[in-house]
């Protein structure tokens, strides 16, 4: 069968998403992986308009099934930033480490009570013809603390800490993730939208 396409360079992203959707039985590629690969700017105002521009454009480019996944954090202390901008919060050139000082910078004294936060995953998968096939929407809710814990992950992980287990998912590391996470739990929503597809014989 023709492999699924993850819409990301990212190879952490990918390594992620592959474990979550081996059960399905496919091959699992990332855009790495194309030496051909669109660069689809995301000039969506959304989460899910991002996802659906990554799919349907990377899908009718490459000829191939592609999944578009857009996620990021939303903190209501800023008004749900940094949003659809959570991977260049910090500007041109951001890094993790840019970006979760520019979050600490921005929340300053803001008191622990009044700094829940959530991670938004929205997916899109267009069929070879660029024609969404299926979408999900998933959340994990949470704080920021005031400093990094842990190494694992990336992204704002190390300061994004699950409340009920008061530890951030850069101390709980991948395997804890690839349960709560806000990627591994819109995963599991897609992935009985897969097997109806192979299933279906679309897949093709």
């Amino acid at each position: 069968m023709p492999p699924l396409v993850l819409g990301t360079t990212n190879r952490k992203k990918g390594a992620e998403l592959a474990v979550l959707f081996a059960a399905v039985g496919l091959e699992v590629r990332t855009l790495a992986d194309f030496d051909d690969a669109l660069d689809v700017e995301e000039t969506g105002e959304t989460f899910a308009d991002n996802a659906a521009l990554k799919a349907t454009r990377q899908a009718r480019h490459l000829n191939r099934w592609v999944l578009g996944e857009d996620s990021g954090l939303m903190v209501d202390a800023l008004g749900g930033q940094p949003g659809v901008f959570s991977a260049r919060y910090s500007g041109p050139g951001a890094t993790d480490a840019s970006n979760n000082a520019r979050l600490l910078a921005m929340l300053g004294d803001t008191p622990v009570e009044k700094r829940a936060a959530r991670y938004a995953c929205h997916m899109a998968l267009s069929d070879p013809s660029g024609t969404i096939a299926a979408v999900v929407e998933e959340y994990c809710c949470g704080r920021i603390l005031f400093e990094p814990r842990g190494s694992h992950g990336f992204g704002y992980d190390p300061l994004f800490e699950l409340i009920e287990y008061h530890r951030t998912f850069g101390q709980l590391g991948p395997t804890v993730k690839s349960v709560l996470s806000h990627r591994a739990r819109a995963a599991r929503r897609l992935v009985p939208k897969l097997i109806r597809l192979v299933d279906s014989g679309r897949w093709a």
